[in-house]
């Protein structure tokens, strides 16, 4: 009885992330938006090997293209074809490529931006006020708005600069991340709020441990539960923003197709061709449904407490 208790207690305290597995594992929402998340990254990395289309290529005759313009769903198209004769799966793959990467992107730099504010806020105290109120007055302003304003004075130079594909791709994640960084940093000031005051920080620095080193070794560490789960609502909300973005056709240019490009696009030929709003819709839709409920499965399977019922 002795080696069975020792042993199962051995398992239970083998590795912290055991515990956060299995507890994600049996959250149901959370597995099947990772199963819905998996397959629409393998759907944009792999599909363009097996649907070799080019998703620009348009038929050089003017007959060829008027017979070719918005065809409905089909066997030679799939997801039928937009108005100048593309056809909307390779399209909706390639598209798919550039707001996952966007998504991606941007998560990261508001992650970075807002867990390097908040861990200042919450270490340094004499930072604490003049970073909360810098975040307070980011928070205030209206963000689709801005992100417009900003997309207006900068897209032409840098376009000019980096050229037009990768100057708004840059334009884009960099005005998305650099405007979402705001909750993230608030989460993680409380976090460290309470950290700084537990007694392996404390012991720390009665050894004259270095600042620096406190928060990269003891810190750190310790939020990355809630970074986590702020990264994967990030990551939905900043392909929600660009979808609105490039709706407004505010976005990326017409022949470097996002999701939500072909959503602006297709809403001139709704009510003729549904399937023009209806599967860059869907698409996003089944993105952000499966981020989110990936979130919440990591939010309880982070919390101590929930592990241990």
């Amino acid at each position: 009885m002795t080696d069975t208790n020792a042993g199962a207690f051995s398992d239970r305290a083998h590795s912290p992330w055991a515990g956060v597995w299995r507890k994600f594992r049996h959250h149901v929402g959370a597995m099947v938006g990772a199963a819905v998340l998996i397959l629409l990254i393998l759907a944009v990395l792999v599909g363009p090997w097996l649907w070799q289309i080019d998703p620009a290529f348009i038929e050089p005759k003017a007959a060829d293209m008027m017979r070719t313009r918005n065809l409905a769903p089909s066997l030679a198209h799939p997801m039928g074809t937009d108005q100048l004769g593309r056809d909307t799966l390779a399209r909706m793959l390639a598209g798919g490529k550039v707001s996952l990467a966007v998504g991606l992107v941007a998560m990261a730099i508001a992650i970075l931006v807002g867990t390097a504010v908040g861990v200042l806020a919450g270490f340094v105290r004499w930072l604490d006020g003049p970073l909360m109120r810098l975040t307070d007055f980011f928070l205030a302003l209206p963000l689709l708005p801005l992100l417009l304003v900003m997309v207006m004075l900068f897209r032409d130079a840098l376009a000019g600069a980096l050229g037009i594909e990768l100057g708004t791709f840059l334009l884009i994640v960099g005005a998305i991340g650099l405007t979402s960084w705001m909750q993230a940093a608030r989460v993680v000031r409380g976090e460290v709020l309470a950290l700084k005051e537990r007694e392996f920080v404390l012991a720390a620095r009665s050894i004259g441990t270095p600042p620096l080193r406190i928060i990269l070794t003891h810190i750190l560490p310790n939020v990355l539960s809630p970074v986590m789960v702020a990264a994967t609502l990030g990551f939905a909300s900043a392909i929600i923003t660009e979808s609105a973005l490039s709706f407004l056709g505010l976005g990326f240019p017409p022949d470097f197709p996002t999701w939500g490009r072909l959503l602006y696009e297709g809403v001139e030929y709704m009510q003729m061709e549904p399937n023009r709003v209806l599967f860059p819709g869907l698409a996003i839709s089944l993105t952000v449904l499966g981020i989110n409920y990936i979130g919440d499965g990591l939010r309880d399977a982070l919390d101590p407490r929930q592990r241990l019922r």
